[in-house]
């Protein structure tokens, strides 16, 4: 697996062109990025070879297709806690 490939497995957001995407699929076919820009729909496709030959470190990525260079950034979105988690009142002793 590239390093490019693992750091696409451990993030849920993706930053291409300076877009926040968060439909994407990798996997062994490729990537595949959708996301609105305003009224428009943009979408990228990169194959395992692209992926491969991607440089980059940490989540900062540079990777090249056939329109061109494009700047990606893995990222980790923010979740709100499920509603089904009960709230813990700081001020009452804690179970043991």
């Amino acid at each position: 697996m590239s390093p490019l490939a693992t750091a696409l497995a451990s993030c849920d957001m993706l930053l291409i062109d300076g877009l926040h995407a968060f439909d994407f699929t990798c996997d062994e076919s490729g990537l595949s990025i959708e996301c609105m820009d305003g009224r428009q729909l943009r979408r990228w496709s990169f194959t395992p070879e692209q992926i491969a030959a991607a440089v980059g470190e940490h989540d900062q990525w540079q990777l090249a297709d056939e329109q061109g260079e494009h700047r990606l950034v893995c990222m980790s979105a923010f979740r709100a806690p499920d509603e089904d988690d009960e709230e813990v009142d700081p001020n009452l002793p804690a179970e043991r």
